[in-house]
């Protein structure tokens, strides 16, 4: 079986897709699909592009018909691995839910109240008690941003940790 350079196992020419011009000029574009229009922060555009990236290279590369994962130990843990992040990423991460996603949340209005002898206003503070199913699913978000920001971090390393493996 023909090998390349690193000595990865190719699969026959004929059961690869021939890569036309047009398909190396469209590479230098990547559309990150799970990002909105607007302003992201780097961080966060960091983390999209880099699964857009695998997320391209398994439905449209279909490494799975063109290398030969099962080869060595190597190979068959990189794929459990692409595979494995692949899911996360299309299922898993695209399931986490805020609870202050709740619509029946109820959240305090936004007042503000004139500053005696002056131009500016300052926010009123809100009932707490009033408000406190609000002020608890407020506390649990910023707990599950803070763990799906490391859950998203660990992840991101497991990608980097694959590179090698990440053509056809």
């Amino acid at each position: 079986m023909p090998t390349t350079s690193l000595n990865v196992p190719l699969l026959p020419q004929s059961d690869r897709t021939d890569c036309l011009p047009a398909c190396v000029e469209m590479m230098k574009y990547l559309k990150i699909h799970t990002l909105d229009k607007g302003w992201h922060d780097k961080d966060n555009v960091l983390l999209h592009a880099a699964f857009q990236l695998l997320v391209d290279f398994v439905e449209q590369e279909k490494p799975d018909k063109i290398v030969d994962w099962s080869f060595d130990e190597p190979h068959r843990q990189a794929w459990k691995e692409i595979k494995s992040l692949y899911k996360w990423w299309k299922e898993t991460q695209p399931a986490r839910r805020s609870p202050l996603d709740d619509k029946k949340l109820k959240s305090p209005p936004l007042r503000f109240k004139k500053i005696p002898g002056s131009e500016f206003s300052e926010m009123v503070e809100p009932d707490k008690k009033k408000y406190a199913a609000y002020y608890r699913a407020l506390k649990e978000d910023a707990r599950l941003e803070q763990k799906w920001y490391e859950e998203d971090q660990r992840n991101l390393h497991r990608l980097v940790e694959v590179r090698p493996f990440l053509w056809t």
